[in-house]
């Protein structure tokens, strides 16, 4: 019972906090059903008055201090719609992305020490107290001496002490919360809210290991070593550990310090582009994205580079989803709305049994009423509104391997349009989805693709002596078994049980190679 009890009663310490605070003011109520404004409306009943609307932004960044890691996660994502949650409480928001209150510094150093197994002042020539804090970790500055005797400045990610145990108890209480909305509401299954607390655990888990943080930002550098405006910082292998990231430092300013770039001479415009382009290769070209690109991850240095930083949460899609991805961005760029339809269709968001032309009728009401207009003339919030009540119009269910990415979209364009307040997204994107439809449904793509194809056909033909061999054996031995009889022994019993497992990994492997024979002779 009180594995129920505690989470319940956080969920519900949560809920009040956050009403008192005035979050659920940001909800828009346009095109909500009934039910939900009342329960908006009950919830801002016991909302907390206060003198000006600067004064409810700073409770609401207070609120979600107070609530802990998980719930800054949630203020960091808002910080990014200014457009839903205003510009006020956007801008006091964007604090919560590294202004969270850090740790002390000799707990810091305490961490560092125990981590790589050293003093801190054996390893560093100095070590200063936190710059930044966020959720999870803060970051110091300090100086290390290579080999050469040369100094230079890096950065120092540390985990902050306890996270791990709070980020536990909160996923308590987001399981109970996802096995109630489940268990109560049959029309929000689809929307597989257990699923979804599944990938945001996955993506903490792997958030609290820095050394896979060190190998996203040594994969990511190698992705987009020729990229133009977009660069990553340079590891620093020796001082890294799970729980201790040290890295290059980054002299520059951040996306957050819109007045800062402006002064400093950078082209804004430019800049919000690179945003948008940088994330859709790494997404469509690489099937590798950095999951958190908000402003306080992202810094500009001198030359007008993008720099990114804080790869704690990455995201992964195979082949088909980043296929799926183009098409239906291209879909949608081009107001193919048909495709768009039919690659829903085809990728199973969609269920069989509905109606193609529908959907792409339904498409088209979203996709007309924006084109052409900037970001300014577009109310995201609106458009998010209308999408769900698209995707439970068509029984549409929740993708979990397509959340990060979905949400990460989101960002990526509100902190593009912080910079660019006429952003147009689709013509913003055309290049990068152009190229890349190209480049991979095009005749080069398919000559790619069945060189491929025939690259695992001969591998698997390589393999053909061997088969032919086993397959001789087993013929003798049951034409042994016709003429002797069935032998039951443990020897005989272990050879056949080898046997059927190897056919039974074999003759798929057969099946595919047919089909790869196919693919390849359809493309030339």
């Amino acid at each position: 019972m009180g594995r129920v009890i505690v989470p319940l009663a956080r969920l519900a310490h949560a809920g009040w906090v956050m009403a008192r605070e005035g979050v659920f003011a940001l909800v828009p109520t346009v095109d909500l059903p009934a039910s939900a404004r009342l329960g908006l409306a009950l919830a801002r009943s016991i909302e907390r008055r206060s003198r000006s609307d600067t004064d409810a932004a700073g409770r609401l960044t207070a609120a979600f201090n107070r609530l802990g890691p998980s719930y800054v996660k949630l203020g960091q994502f808002l910080a990014t719609r200014a457009d839903v949650v205003g510009r006020e409480a956007a801008a006091d928001l964007a604090r919560l992305q590294d202004q969270v209150p850090a740790a002390p510094e000799e707990a810091a150093r305490a961490a560092v020490a125990e981590a790589l197994g050293r003093p801190v002042d054996e390893m560093f020539v100095s070590f200063g107290p936190a710059v930044a804090a966020a959720s999870i970790a803060q970051v110091h500055k300090a100086v290390v001496r290579d080999a050469d005797g040369s100094e230079h400045p890096v950065a120092v990610k540390v985990l902050k002490p306890g996270v791990a145990r709070r980020f536990a108890r909160d996923l308590e209480s987001f399981y109970l919360a996802a096995r109630l909305i489940e268990r109560f509401s049959p029309s929000a299954r689809r929307l597989r809210p257990i699923a979804v607390v599944d990938t945001l655990a996955r993506s903490v888990v792997l958030e609290m290991d820095l050394r896979l943080e060190a190998a996203a930002l040594s994969e990511m550098a190698e992705n987009t070593q020729d990229d133009p405006g977009f660069r990553l910082p340079v590891v620093d292998w020796r001082h890294t550990a799970k729980s201790v990231l040290t890295m290059e430092w980054i002299d520059g300013i951040k996306l957050s310090e819109v007045e800062r770039l402006r002064e400093a001479g950078h082209d804004l415009v430019a800049l919000s582009e690179t945003i948008i382009q940088s994330f859709l290769r790494h997404a469509m070209r690489d099937g590798f994205f950095h999951a958190d690109m908000h402003q306080g991850n992202l810094f500009v240095v001198a030359d007008g580079t993008l720099v990114a930083v804080d790869l704690g949460i990455m995201g992964r899609l195979d082949a088909a989803e980043r296929r799926f991805l183009a098409e239906i961005l291209y879909g949608f760029i081009r107001r193919d709305y048909r495709r768009v339809a039919e690659v829903h269709f085809e990728a199973g968001y969609v269920p069989a049994g509905q109606d193609v032309e529908v959907f792409a009728q339904a498409l088209r009401a979203i996709g007309e009423p924006i084109r052409g207009q900037t970001a300014a003339d577009i109310s995201m919030a609106r458009l998010l509104t209308q999408l769900l009540e698209v995707t439970e119009m068509f029984a549409m269910r929740t993708q979990p391997r397509l959340i990060l990415l979905q949400k990460t979209m989101v960002v990526v364009e509100g902190v593009a349009r912080t910079l660019d307040p006429q952003l147009d997204i689709w013509r913003t994107a055309e290049p990068v989805v152009s190229s890349w439809i190209a480049g991979n449904l095009g005749p080069a793509g398919r000559l790619a693709s069945a060189a491929g194809g025939l690259g695992s056909l001969l591998r698997l033909a390589g393999e053909l002596p061997a088969l032919a061999t086993r397959a001789e054996a087993m013929s003798a031995g049951f034409a042994r078994m016709a003429e002797k009889g069935l032998d039951l022994s443990d020897e005989s019993v272990r050879r056949v049980a080898a046997a059927r497992r190897d056919w039974t990994v074999r003759l798929p492997l057969w099946v595919g190679a047919g089909a790869l024979v196919a693919i390849a002779i359809s493309l030339l």
